[in-house]
């Protein structure tokens, strides 16, 4: 545990994967800020902290020259930002594994912290590399996982570092660990009725998920792009509303065995249709089943407004995973708003609520409700993922072959 680890040099990998401005200055540091806590428990419990992150895609960006652009991802943009909020001078080392990160980590003391050069400098990086990882290792007398947004990858620096280590030098952080805590809280031991809101564009990219929430929920509200799909399979004429063909069989079987599973599925029986894609275009609210010829449905409309809520309202879990609309535009906004208040309100009622990542964060915090719900995720696909009932690489690292 990290409570555990003193007197020692941690290596731990964050996620300071934040957006920067063309001159290089933080416009957002919510990941920053997450991670200092497990920073400053470390630098309390007497240990030296080495942190490690990524920052963006730097061997996929390439200039035009076809060379990396080591300025524009370098995380020595980091570094006055995060030593202002930590209120202690934070070093850099102008590598990951070479001389200025070895001869740094060597000088470090207690108290003393240290940022590596952006890992994805190294094409070993991605690939997970043994050699790279145990460079990475040497470094440091612990490794310390508080980027639960890369979990889902196993990278050298989540996942293969972690070999280096016995289990009592390696721990989650705080993010991390609460994370994974809230997740499994979901999916293992939901108080009921348990309701999975779940939104977007396409069925493709929620199959997995569907069909794990089937085994756990009682209620599954289903909105977005992705609903006229199952609408379509239930013989509705849907204009022309995003419709995954392929997917169409795989919505009607999905619809029959929920029958046997006793989960209760919805989709919105009206909704709020448009002439084109934009967000000047001709509104009005149409019968979910009976869309006109080119027009398209960009939300749910007010009587699915009432019915979700009216669900949400009496839920005593609730998982919610991507907008009912179009919200980006303020008239095909409302169903995804109205959700993000009735949440809120089930949360009030003393529900549990976890916002499971992606457009779903961005719908509550535009609402201003982020501090109206239990938890909400910084994860996104890792969360995604773990939601499907996938084993994460970065957690199987720590954990071993236990329950993830």
């Amino acid at each position: 545990m990290l409570s555990e680890l003193r007197n020692k040099k941690v290596l731990v990998r964050v996620d300071f994967n934040v957006p920067l401005n063309s001159a290089f200055e933080i416009t957002d540091d919510t990941r920053i800020q997450k991670a200092l806590p497990t920073i400053r428990q470390l630098l309390n419990q007497g240990n030296a902290v080495i942190l490690m992150s990524h920052l963006g895609r730097p061997l996929k960006k390439l200039k035009d020259d076809g060379t990396v652009d080591t300025e524009k991802f370098s995380l020595k943009h980091i570094v006055p930002h995060l030593s202002a909020l930590l209120e202690k001078q934070v070093q850099f080392a102008t590598d990951t594994v070479g001389t200025s990160a070895f001869d740094a980590s060597v000088r470090l003391r207690r108290g003393d912290i240290l940022i590596l050069e952006n890992t994805r400098f190294s094409p070993e990086e991605e690939k997970g590399g043994i050699e790279f990882a145990a460079k990475l290792a040497k470094l440091g007398e612990a490794y310390v996982n508080d980027a639960f947004g890369t979990a889902h990858r196993a990278h050298a620096s989540t996942t293969t570092v972690a070999r280096f280590f016995e289990k009592q030098d390696k721990a989650f952080g705080l993010l991390m660990e609460n994370e994974i805590e809230n997740a499994r809280k979901v999916m293992k031991n939901p108080q009921r009725p348990f309701t999975a809101i779940l939104g977007g564009a396409k069925v493709s990219d929620k199959i997995q998920l569907i069909e794990n929430l089937m085994e756990y929920v009682d209620n599954l509200i289903i909105g977005g792009g992705m609903a006229y799909t199952f609408i379509k399979a239930k013989g509705g004429h849907i204009g022309t509303s995003l419709l995954e063909k392929d997917f169409v069989d795989f919505a009607g079987d999905l619809l029959e065995r929920s029958k046997d599973m006793d989960v209760d599925i919805y989709f919105p029986e009206d909704s709020v249709i448009a002439d084109k894609f934009s967000a000047d275009a001709h509104a009005k609210v149409s019968d979910s089943y009976l869309i006109d010829d080119e027009w398209m449905a960009l939300d749910i409309g007010p009587k699915a407004i009432d019915t979700y809520c009216d669900i949400i309202r009496k839920s005593q879990t609730i998982l919610w995973n991507g907008p009912l609309g179009v919200f980006e535009f303020e008239q095909f906004s409302k169903g995804t708003f109205a959700v993000a208040q009735a949440v809120a309100d089930a949360t009030s009622e003393g529900a549990y609520s976890l916002i499971g990542g992606g457009d779903s964060v961005s719908a509550v915090n535009q609402s201003g409700l982020q501090d109206k719900v239990s938890f909400i995720s910084t994860g996104g696909g890792a969360m995604l993922e773990f939601l499907e009932g996938k084993k994460l690489p970065g957690i199987l690292a720590i954990e071993g072959d236990g329950e993830d």
